[in-house]
């Protein structure tokens, strides 16, 4: 009788995880003791799945620890790197448990590029495995009575979870052994089972007939629950639905065995009577249709001795009416089982392999807080930069502070020699020149980087939409438009960068046009930088007087708070703080991270005392500036104005304005070539990840191209084959009756229907029409796996 149903484990091809898992490291993590770890963890990874899944697995505990321990990492390792097919693409292949094949010979498969997809079906092998090792057990002792009930629980909730989950793990349709359907009868059926493990225990440790009668009820329950579910669904192996029928009524028949002993404790020898014989119909019934699947032999003898008895007494002593089936008290049901709950970590001796590495939704929300921290930084710097260049320029235009060196009218002023031996020290022309050289071929790499990674994503596109339109329906890929979209939007940002990147330069060029002439002249010898300055009267009378001595003080006030400034950059440059805590916390308290908030208030917390500082700046520098132009108006009305000085004047305005605008050309001119050279590497990642997309589509249009090819020449040869048997010799169509008949699958048997079996005879049922099915989905092989780049932050 105890007849058990296990379920067999599906099988993958192997797959490298470690290539395109380091890959993703390497590009992700700086080269150290960090990035060691976790590549040591991706071989971890690979090794477990092959113990998992690349050898046949013994029917054991050991063996169901292995796949528990793979599944368990899958779920850490899930949210920690960016599966999909269009950045960090695995593809997966597994075949269908029943291997039922397809319209066209030779087994199901599908292939995704789904981390979701590989959980599902790793998943199914443990509930699959663990149904193995309950029937498995010895049932003639409470160790494994206890043993097998767990494992039963274990693959009910197993296969109840993939039911809640599979659909949304997957973006196309599941193979037959993983959908809804099927996973929820697997379900019923390991729940039914470990219920009637129960009933076994009882019955060993001879409990009250009362409660064996209602576990035995509720295993019938189960039992009929689940073949109702798979009754006119042919999506098990057909030797699953007799069982479950044979099942049903056995386990109805034990409960009512149990009951009629319940009965004659209470005198009531009718019902008695009337319990046995049903019990008897419904293994008769069992014996007569499913004979080939259980044994009901010891069950039928042992009530038939009961029943025997039972007229016995009742015709000789007791004379109680025996009543009908229908009119008999209902048995009551007792569950002693659910389907255990699945919540990872599911094994006891799990360690998490990327246990420092954070989720990706962390390392997303870092991400985006690290460029709105650059953003806060750049704000902050810039403002002093600019408040720095707007003093520069309002100095210059006064002609401070040469004009209060140049008392004497016919030497350099101190302040502009100072400013030609910068230029020269910095490379003069010639360093600026090569600088603006360098830029166009910078650009021109960046732009043939960019333009080809595209092309490669056109071409194939192209291709991809020219074998959709040729086959139609049959082309059941991802289009590669859709899967395109994110790349191309990335690629289009590339450009707009570039371009604004060209406008930027071009400013820098017309900067440098407009203080070419003064620049070289600071950068000539300081005898002919000082012929090239028009001489002046003396004003050495001005020299020690108040108004001078007013100027110089503003003037080293000014000094000193742009020396104040380098200071507070650096300082603003060197704050640190690492959000990646503030982000885990909140995603494991909420299951979500709310980034701007978290971070505004983070940034607030550790630019604000700053932002007060270079506002107060700002308003001290406006306050100097004020005074210089009050006290410079004092200074040139005192001065001896005539031509020689005004032109003088100009001159070294200009060299003091060139000095500055060479400094600023320089650094916008190295920045510049530092953000070409940083984007040559950002492109060259993003040419990487365009080219993996590309083979990994390429490999997969062979693939696909070949399994539509040869379903058309299988399907072409199957109807010439057809078409030969259906002719006869004259040429004249033969009627489908007179055609060979073919071997007719075995009856289906009929839905349990214990108040029928009482008066149905157990006459053969007839065949049901076995269903059409539809023709198979072609696998979806994604080809190799490809790294990704986390994309250019701005």
């Amino acid at each position: 009788m105890a007849t058990f149903i296990s379920v067999p484990l599906k099988k993958s091809s192997e797959v490298d995880l470690v290539k395109p898992l380091s890959k993703f490291v390497t590009s992700t993590y700086p080269a150290g003791d960090e990035q060691g770890e976790y590549l040591r963890a991706v071989e971890e990874l690979n090794k477990l799945r092959k113990n998992a899944l690349g050898r046949p697995l013994d029917k054991h505990e050991s063996s169901l620890e292995i796949l528990l321990r793979y599944y368990d990492q899958l779920c850490s390792v899930e949210p920690k790197f960016p599966f999909s097919e269009n950045q960090l693409c695995l593809t997966f292949t597994w075949k269908d448990a029943f291997d039922k094949g397809s319209l066209f010979g030779g087994s199901v498969k599908l292939a995704l590029a789904s981390m979701g997809y590989e959980k599902t079906c790793v998943l199914f092998n443990v509930a699959a495995l663990a149904s193995q090792i309950a029937s498995e057990q010895n049932l003639d002792n409470d160790e494994g009575l206890k043993s097998s009930a767990k494992y039963y629980q274990l693959a009910s909730g197993a296969f109840g979870h993939i039911k809640d989950t599979v659909l949304s793990a997957l973006n196309r349709e599941p193979t037959m052994d993983i959908s809804p359907e099927t996973v929820g009868t697997l379900s019923l059926i390991m729940l039914a089972q470990a219920q009637e493990v129960f009933f076994l225990k009882a019955t060993s440790d001879k409990m009250k007939d009362a409660v064996i009668a209602k576990l035995a009820n509720q295993a019938a329950d189960f039992y009929g629950d689940a073949f109702k579910q798979c009754q006119y669904k042919d999506n098990l192996p057909k030797e699953v639905l007799p069982v479950l029928a044979a099942k049903h009524c056995i386990m109805q028949a034990n409960a009512e065995l149990h009951q009629s002993v319940l009965a004659k404790q209470k005198k009531k020898f009718g019902e008695e009577i009337a319990r046995l014989q049903h019990a008897l119909e419904l293994v008769k019934t069992v014996a007569s249709r499913y004979d080939e699947y259980v044994s009901v032999k010891d069950l039928t003898d042992k009530i038939n001795r009961s029943l025997t008895a039972a007229k016995k007494d009742n015709d000789f002593i007791y004379h109680d009416r025996v009543p009908e089936v229908k009119d008999l008290e209902p048995i009551g049901k007792a569950a002693l089982v659910k389907p255990t709950a699945i919540s990872p970590p599911l094994s006891q001796k799990f360690t998490d392999l990327f246990e420092k590495m954070v989720p990706m939704a962390v390392q997303q929300s870092m991400s985006i807080y690290n460029q709105r921290k650059s953003e806060t930084v750049n704000r902050l710097v810039g403002t002093m930069r600019e408040a720095t260049n707007l003093c520069n320029g309002v100095l210059a235009s006064l002609n401070l502070p040469a004009a209060l060196e140049d008392l004497s009218g016919d030497s350099i002023p101190q302040s502009i020699a100072e400013k030609a031996r910068n230029v020269v020290q910095q490379g003069g022309l010639q360093s600026i020149e090569q600088l603006i050289k360098d830029l166009p071929e910078l650009l021109t790499r960046n732009r043939e980087i960019l333009d080809e990674s595209l092309k490669m994503l056109n071409d194939e596109e192209t291709t991809d939409s020219e074998l959709r339109t040729k086959f139609n329906q049959r082309w059941n890929r991802t289009p590669s438009g859709d899967l395109y979209k994110p790349l191309r939007a990335e690629g289009a940002n590339f450009r707009n960068i570039l371009d604004k990147a060209v406008q930027a330069d071009q400013v820098v060029r017309d900067r440098y046009s407009t203080h070419c002439d003064m620049i070289a002249l600071l950068c000539k010898p300081e005898n002919e930088l000082n012929a090239a300055i028009p001489s002046a009267n003396p004003t050495k009378t001005l020299q020690g007087s108040e108004v001078v001595n007013v100027l110089r003080s503003l003037l080293a006030q000014l000094d000193e708070i742009k020396k104040e400034r380098e200071t507070l950059e650096g300082e603003i440059k060197a704050v640190t703080f690492d959000m990646s805590i503030t982000f885990l916390t909140a995603l494991a308290q909420d299951g979500a991270i709310n980034e701007e908030q978290l971070s505004l208030v983070q940034l607030d917390q550790l630019y604000g005392i700053y932002n007060q500082k270079v506002q107060a700046s700002l308003r001290t520098q406006e306050e100097l500036l004020g005074k210089v132009q009050t006290s410079h108006q004092e200074f040139s009305s005192l001065k001896q104005s005539n031509a020689d000085t005004n032109q003088r004047e100009e001159v070294l305005k200009k060299l003091a304005s060139a000095h500055d605008s060479y400094v600023e050309i320089s650094s916008n001119l190295r920045e510049g070539t530092k953000f070409y050279n940083d984007l040559t590497e950002i492109l060259l990642k993003f040419q990487n990840k365009c080219s993996d997309i590309v083979f990994a589509r390429k490999t997969e249009r062979d693939e696909l191209l070949k399994y539509v090819l040869m379903g058309f020449l299988f399907f072409l040869t199957a109807l010439n084959d057809n078409h030969s048997n259906l002719t006869s010799k004259e040429g004249w169509p033969v009627q489908p009756q007179q055609a060979q008949s073919k071997p007719q699958p075995p009856a289906r048997p009929p839905p349990p229907n214990p108040q029928a079996a009482s008066t149905a005879p157990a006459s053969s049922q007839p065949a049901a029409t076995p269903a059409n099915n539809p023709p198979p989905m072609a696998p979806q092989a994604q080809g190799p796996p490809y790294p990704t780049y986390q994309g250019y932050p701005g």
